[in-house]
């Protein structure tokens, strides 16, 4: 072929590339936030696996995030790693309150990485929903006399009645539980993290603050919007201010309670709209519900996916969309039409932790294989 008849005839090797991204599937293009770029746009859900020792990631955290990262995934995610003991969910959640559990979480990073993937990290705090058995054990309140512990949250207000009474924190616990923020943080960076996101949703402590239904505040933490979500802009300033500028933060967010007068998309794209603002934050990961047991969510593929679009088109702030997408098809749609930056998958990945290898068959997208296991890319 002479140089006549071969259009990238001239053109560098990195030109190249662009142009040949440019005709791939969507979800399989990269994607840059700061100095991270991640091979394609579908990020592995922080999913709780209910199996640390004293907040300490094991084996089990090796393989279930070291498989996603050999199947193909760009970002994967841990499971929400919380703050202090009594931030946890269960006994049996991430921490990283002290060193041993960095230099856990620093070994899984260290593999996810050397498999090409970008390594994330959601950090958080259980609030008014700790304390509690693990899913497969009942998910109930975890009594004193069983190891349980005193939660805390914005209000003296149960999740449901099996649950603990949460202490109504003070100013003193407000500086605290943010300082604990910024102190895991860097330990996050120190392991070798590439992204943290900030857990504010499911009717976690942090979401607990923002929705006036479990936030029953008279202080500058309650009442108002601005005073509702003060608490998040304060953790947010404090991760910050551990974390380097040129590594990007997302936020996880419930874009509604599914609960008359409670948190909805308005606020929402409210929310958004500041965050875009201050410049710290550079993806809004919209989820929903969580916050209380009232909530009537209707569950179908892609339920989720109209918040992401709203708060993108709405805050022009890149979004990360998630809810039951489950298809090669629907992930490419909602990335080609522009309703969402990321795919973030959960149950799917579950499912088969090497969904992006299979989904790029699929979509005739041309991904590489580990070497390892060239001999199975047949079907």
């Amino acid at each position: 072929m002479n140089d006549k008849t071969n259009p990238h005839a001239g053109r560098g090797e990195n030109e190249r590339k662009v142009m040949q991204h440019d005709r791939s599937p969507h979800i399989f293009r990269p994607i840059t936030f700061r100095s991270v770029t991640a091979r394609n746009r579908i990020m592995v859900s922080p999913m709780c696996q209910y199996s640390a020792d004293d907040g300490v990631a094991n084996d089990w955290h090796f393989q279930h995030l070291g498989c996603r990262a050999v199947g193909g995934a760009g970002i994967v995610f841990t499971e929400v790693v919380h703050t202090e003991p009594r931030g946890r969910i269960t006994p049996y959640c991430l921490g990283l309150w002290n060193d041993e559990q960095r230099d856990a979480l620093a070994r899984i990073v260290r593999f996810m990485k050397g498999q090409g993937a970008v390594a994330g990290m959601q950090l958080g705090h259980a609030g008014r929903k700790g304390s509690t058995t693990r899913p497969w054990d009942g998910g109930k309140g975890l009594a004193a006399a069983d190891g349980g512990w005193q939660t805390i949250a914005p209000s003296a207000l149960q999740f449901t009645d099996t649950y603990t009474v949460p202490f109504e924190m003070d100013q003193r616990t407000i500086k605290e539980s943010i300082a604990q923020f910024a102190a895991n943080t860097r330990r996050a960076r120190d392991a070798g993290f590439d992204i943290i996101e900030i857990h504010s949703a499911h009717g976690y402590l942090i979401h607990e603050f923002l929705s006036p239904l479990s936030n029953r505040r008279s202080d500058e933490y309650g009442g108002s919007f601005d005073n509702r979500i003060r608490f998040l802009l304060e953790v947010i300033d404090a991760v910050r201010s551990e974390w380097p500028a040129d590594k990007p933060l997302f936020v996880r967010i419930s874009a509604s309670d599914w609960i008359d007068g409670g948190w909805d998309l308005d606020n929402s794209v409210n929310l958004a709209q500041r965050l875009k603002a201050g410049g710290q934050v550079d993806l809004v990961d919209c989820s929903s519900g969580g916050l209380a047991p009232q909530q009537k969510i209707p569950l179908y593929p892609g339920y989720q996916v109209p918040f992401a679009a709203a708060i993108r088109t709405r805050a022009q702030i890149a979004t990360g969309a998630v809810g039951l997408i489950n298809s090669p098809e629907l992930a490419e749609q909602i990335v080609a039409s522009g309703q969402a930056d990321l795919i973030i998958m959960a149950r799917a990945m579950l499912n088969d932790p090497y969904w992006p290898l299979h989904a790029a068959k699929v979509l005739k997208a041309k991904v590489a294989w580990p070497p390892q296991y060239e001999r199975g890319d047949i079907y």
